[in-house]
């Protein structure tokens, strides 16, 4: 078998903002496996700046890896503990290596275009008109549960925003989420959830930065808002680890994305333990490309949670690649009468 590694940068429609900034561009990284005249491909899905394994060492990392290839899947999950975009680019490579097709690695009702997945519709951070515009498109386009990220403009014109969809759609008509990415003062935050209550939200994912554990067990003990933890999952690697994390905070809901937490075996490790402590669970992406949001998908139908999950950043990108992934109604498909516009040999020079 033979591992190659293959950087690309995927360039984003138009600036997307969150508390921690603007991007106009995202970095991702491919391993392509090849064996016997077939080819698999995987996704490294870091993102710089909130990923563990945003470290000087990536590359040199990655190319260990596919010089170790030999280790196979489990053996290189292990070696790769602290490296969790890796892990996921690695077990994907080998789904898709061990595949009839490099792209259907689930089969199930999903990648046979017979079922779909309830998705939530994102908004992003910018000027109070722009997110205005956003959350009509959106809602225009069927959803009926928009995500909005917060936290970067003033919070009473985020709080006029949220008045505005409540003015229009009930609770029961639409659900809203809201996004802080860490963004508020842990002293002020508990005051800005009482006054989020008002619009009836369905959750607040992360309110306060990471690794304030004190401050939010305090804040889910008090919260009127489910509050959904995020970032505060990202470098948490073993099961004692995560378990005690889990035991306490005592969050409502956790989010995982598999190329924050170690690819599908360590977001079931989370599921298994959010279960167990009866806390919920929901899967988004990561801003990956087309390649990693198919597996991410395909695998997250497999989990059976009727939830709307966090999978529709298909679009985001002016290069990314054509795949059977569609967005309809609030709904992700899978048009399998659609090929991939994907070619090894154009794309990575194989």
């Amino acid at each position: 078998m033979k591992a190659t590694y293959h950087k690309y940068i995927l360039h984003f429609k138009r600036p997307s903002g969150t508390s921690r900034g603007v991007m106009t561009e995202k970095e991702t990284w491919f391993i392509v496996l090849e064996k016997d005249g077939k080819k698999g491909i995987g996704e490294c899905g870091i993102l710089r700046g909130l990923s563990a394994d945003d470290r000087p060492d990536y590359e040199a990392k990655l190319r260990w890896t596919c010089d170790n290839i030999h280790l196979g899947k489990n053996q290189l999950w292990e070696a790769l503990i602290e490296f969790p975009s890796m892990q996921f680019g690695v077990e994907m490579a080998f789904q898709s290596l061990e595949s009839e097709s490099p792209f259907l690695l689930f089969p199930s009702a999903f990648a046979n275009g017979e079922k779909s997945i309830v998705i939530n519709g994102l908004v992003w951070m910018g000027e109070e008109s722009f997110m205005k515009q956003q959350i009509e498109e959106k809602l225009a386009a069927g959803f009926r549960c928009v995500k909005l990220k917060i936290g970067a403009i003033d919070f009473d014109k985020e709080l006029q925003l949220l008045g505005y969809i409540r003015q229009h759609f009930s609770p029961e008509q639409v659900e809203i989420r809201v996004d802080a990415n860490g963004a508020f003062d842990k002293t002020l935050a508990l005051d800005k959830l009482n006054q989020l209550s008002g619009f009836h939200l369905h959750s607040i994912e992360q309110p306060i930065q990471k690794n304030n554990t004190d401050s939010m067990a305090e804040l889910c003990k008090l919260t009127p808002i489910p509050i959904a933890l995020d970032e505060e999952l990202i470098g948490v690697f073993s099961l004692e680890e995560k378990e005690a994390l889990l035991q306490k905070i005592k969050p409502q809901y956790i989010i995982l994305k598999p190329s924050f937490v170690g690819g599908f075996r360590g977001t079931k490790e989370w599921i298994s333990l959010a279960e167990k402590h009866n806390i919920g669970w929901w899967i988004t992406s990561a801003l990956e490309s087309n390649i990693g949001l198919n597996a991410i998908a395909q695998w997250t139908f497999l989990q059976h949670n009727s939830m709307p999950q966090g999978l529709g950043t298909g679009a985001l990108y002016t290069n990314n690649f054509d795949c059977p992934l569609e967005v309809s109604e609030g709904q992700l498909w899978y048009k399998k009468e659609r090929d991939w516009a994907f070619d090894f040999r154009d794309i990575f020079n194989l």
